[in-house]
């Protein structure tokens, strides 16, 4: 039997990949900031040591040259500077300082902090403005040697009043929002977390974030929050990433990719398996990025509005209204920031598959996001922190 060509290896590798979409066998890299608050967590029988001492070798063991940790194959200031005050902050809370490990994060901190200021807000990481000054607050308790009346920090805890400010602590306690995301940032807050607790996902996580459900954890002990991070932990040997799981979010890209790059004749089967998966958990607020998180995001019900449109599926553009804001559509209901590129291209191209008689939400999101996109091109800021491309500046 002949060797299979070229192409039907590629084409058998794709398909590979994409049988284990959906099962949560695939995730992003690895976070240095979410493994450092899931070793932050004292063990819950002893007290005296960390729950999570595999997530400690990790950081011991990632270190970048310039003594900072975070993404090593993008440069982000905020990224950066955040990894790398949550590294230092649990390697000294459990005093392991091999090789000066501390030492050095510290001195990238105290070179850069000047420049957080530099970096877009597209480029700001889910949470930064709620989780950095909390960082800071526990730096401090640890007598760690870090500027903390610089300039440059007082921008960000005015970003952080703001948007605690938007969301009272009854309907955080009450109603599934984003900042479930970062509930490790909120220690100064007077949380109900036997309240929290009931808007837990159905996975054991908060929101799907490592991070937010370490700090849930260590607050209450609870047991589906220790299980989640621990199939996290022994699963990436140590580390975790910053959200888990993503199966909507992959299984909706890979099609769009497959579709785009003119090769979906080939994965026929897989695509309409994907896209069944995807009409099972399609709802009337429309898509989040993994089946378990309650907060739909415009992103994904975006992106899963047109593929089902396109491959047949009857879904209706009313969705849309539930992130429609003041005249302006949003990423996520009640968001503060502005919103992303990726989102808003995502939409716009979604506003195209509009049928006769349907909701006239999706002309209103189409001619919002076209007005938009063409702003940000004209200013050449077609940056996004969501999408890495090789055209694209960054």
């Amino acid at each position: 039997m002949d060797e299979p060509s070229e192409m039907q290896q590629m084409i058998d590798a794709i398909r590979t990949t994409m049988e284990l979409l959906g099962d949560g066998e695939t995730s992003t890299n690895m976070s240095a900031y979410d493994t450092a608050l899931v070793a932050l967590v004292k063990n819950l029988e002893e007290g005296d040591g960390p729950q999570f001492p595999s997530c400690i070798d990790w950081i011991v063991q990632n270190q970048l040259p310039d003594g900072s940790w975070g993404d090593p194959a993008f440069f982000m200031v905020q990224d950066r500077m955040i990894s790398t005050l949550a590294c230092v902050v649990a390697l000294k809370s459990w005093k392991i300082d091999n090789a000066n490990l501390c030492d050095r994060g510290v001195s990238f901190i105290q070179e850069n902090m000047s420049r957080l200021v530099e970096d877009e807000q597209d480029w700001m990481p889910s949470g930064f403005e709620i989780n950095f000054p909390a960082l800071l607050d526990r730096a401090k308790d640890l007598n760690l040697d870090i500027p903390y009346n610089h300039p440059v920090l007082e921008e960000i805890y005015t970003k952080r009043n703001l948007k605690l400010s938007k969301i009272p602590l009854e309907l955080l306690h009450a109603t599934p929002t984003t900042l479930l995301f970062s509930l490790e940032g909120m220690a100064d807050l007077q949380l109900d977390w036997e309240k929290l607790l009931k808007l837990r996902c159905p996975d054991g996580s908060f929101h799907s974030s490592p991070a937010s459900t370490a700090a849930a954890l260590s607050q209450t002990g609870d047991k589906e929050c220790l299980a989640f991070l621990e199939r996290l932990v022994n699963k990436f040997d140590g580390g975790v990433p910053c959200t888990h799981a993503m199966d909507i979010f992959e299984q909706l890209w890979v099609v769009d990719r497959l579709m785009r790059l003119g090769i979906s004749r080939h994965f026929t089967s897989e695509i309409e398996q994907c896209m069944d998966y995807i009409y099972r958990r399609w709802t009337q607020k429309g898509l989040a990025h993994n089946a378990h998180c309650p907060t739909t995001d415009i992103d994904d019900t975006a992106m899963g509005f047109r593929l089902l449109r396109q491959h047949g599926y009857d879904v209706t553009p009313s969705v849309f209204k539930h992130f429609e804001k003041d005249g302006k559509f949003v990423c996520f209901p009640m968001e503060t920031n502005h919103s992303s590129v990726t989102p808003m291209h995502n939409t716009y191209r979604a506003s195209h598959f509009m049928f006769p008689g349907d909701d006239d939400v999706l002309a209103r999101a189409g001619n919002y996001c076209q007005s938009f996109l063409q702003e940000r091109q004209a200013s050449n800021k077609l940056y996004d922190k969501w999408i890495i491309a090789k055209d694209l500046p960054g």
